[in-house]
Formats: structure tokens, C-alpha cells, sequence
């Protein structure tokens, strides 16, 4: 599917709510269609878009999500982006834009939160985020600028949360591993080639690897492999 440069200014309304210090809130409402092509452009700050409403398709270099009615969309600061109605007309989105600094903030308020990029664009509908959902449609309805600064920290604060949490249990889900141990396994079967195939010395095996303690290197190649890189490189079975 082709996708057009630009959005339809006249099939997208964008009305700005409220804005503080490294936020912006805007009720956004779009009209497009199946007979729409698909827009293509580029998130300025990082966005949180609560779903109020219709379904979209959101396209990235990650792949593509279906936004539905009750999900968070989540936009990286600068990342390029495309969205499609293939599937109905028509979407309205409660969307935060987020500064830096300010999602920093967050993030250095919540334990186990060390980056501020999202790992995936999208948040499913789940319990835990009905209560913002009810407080998003209340704060619109009643254009409360108080209620929707405590609502631009909630939003933000639930989506670098739940994120990873969610991107966790989908992966382990999906791979029977958390992503760590998957890293942790490319890295030491890209070893174990390098030793084996390149003739590579271990010291450098470890390096190319990512490893920079060789005995830490050792001993997570013998608990996956079952002997020592030495023995591995020389083709011994033990």
C-alpha cells in the first residue's frame, strides 16, 4: 500500500487543551476512511495517545499495531510513523506530548525505569488502565486544565510502567525467555562460531562478543555449552 506524504488537514481536527512546563495535551478527532491512503510523518516530542475512540493502524520500523478503542499509542521523540483506517473510519485520541526532561523526571521517580524510549507503541486494553481512561473522558469533557496536568503525570508514569512490563511478558511469553537471556544466548552462540569457525583466540572471542570480564565469559559458556571456550575452539568434546 502506497503511503501519501501528508495528512488531510481538512479530514483531522486538532483542538490544543492545555499545556505546562515539558507537556501539551490536544483533543485530536480524524475522519479518515478505508478510501484514505495512509499518512506518513514524524512524532516532534514523545506522545502518549489515549485511543477514545474508532481504530487506526499505527506503522513503524518496529512493524505495525492495530490502536483500538482503550489503548495507549506510544511514540518515541523523532521517530517517523504512518497510520491507516483500513479497518473502519474515523478515531478520536487524547494525545500528551511529552519533553524530554519531563519524561526523564518521571522515569527517575519510578523503580526499575532506567530509559524513557518505549520498547513497543502499544498498550493494550487492560484494567490497569481504565482508571486513566475514565479520567482522560472526565478532563476532556470538563476542559480542566488542573485535572489534566495531574493527568499528563499519570499518563506518562503509567506508560514508561506498563511498557516494559507488558514488552516483558509478551516476550518471555512468545520466546520462553526474558530479552536479557536472549541477548545473553546470541552472544555466546556468536562466541562459540567465532572459536570454532574464525579460529578466533578467546580473548578476542569475549571481546567481540560483548563480554569484558573473561572469566565472567568462561563460566556462561561452560553452564550453556558444557565445556570451557578453550576446549571448544580446539573441538573436544568432554
Amino acid at each position: 500500500m502506497s503511503i501519501a506524504p501528508a495528512i488531510d488537514q481538512d479530514k483531522v481536527t486538532q483542538s490544543f487543551l492545555a499545556e505546562g512546563s515539558g507537556w501539551s495535551v490536544s483533543d485530536v478527532i480524524c475522519r479518515c476512511g478505508p478510501e484514505d491512503k495512509p499518512y506518513e510523518e514524524q512524532h516532534g516530542p514523545a506522545v502518549i495517545a489515549a485511543v477514545l475512540s474508532g481504530n487506526f493502524v499505527y506503522r513503524s520500523d518496529r512493524g505495525s499495531t492495530l490502536m483500538a478503542a482503550g489503548s495507549l499509542m506510544l511514540g518515541n521523540e523523532g521517530a517517523c510513523y504512518s497510520c491507516g483506517h483500513e479497518h473502519g473510519a474515523g478515531d478520536r485520541c487524547l494525545a500528551f506530548h511529552f519533553a524530554p526532561e519531563f519524561m526523564a523526571e518521571v522515569a527517575g521517580a519510578l523503580p526499575d525505569v532506567k530509559h524513557i524510549d518505549f520498547p513497543q507503541h502499544r498498550l493494550p486494553p487492560v484494567t490497569a488502565l481504565s482508571p486513566l481512561f475514565a479520567a482522560a473522558e472526565a478532563a476532556l469533557s470538563e476542559q480542566d486544565a488542573l485535572a489534566l496536568e495531574e493527568l499528563a503525570l499519570r499518563m506518562a508514569g503509567a506508560a514508561l510502567r506498563l511498557s516494559r512490563y507488558h514488552f516483558l511478558r509478551r516476550f518471555s511469553t512468545v520466546l520462553g525467555v526474558t530479552p536479557y537471556q536472549y541477548l545473553l544466548n546470541r552472544r555466546l552462540r556468536a562466541a562459540a562460531r567465532a572459536l570454532r569457525e574464525d579460529r578466533m583466540s578467546v580473548l578476542d572471542a569475549a571481546l567481540s562478543a560483548g563480554f569484558g570480564d573473561l572469566s565472567e565469559f568462561t563460566r556462561r559458556f561452560r553452564r550453556t555449552f558444557g565445556q570451557t571456550p578453550a576446549s571448544w575452539r580446539r573441538g573436544k568434546m568432554v
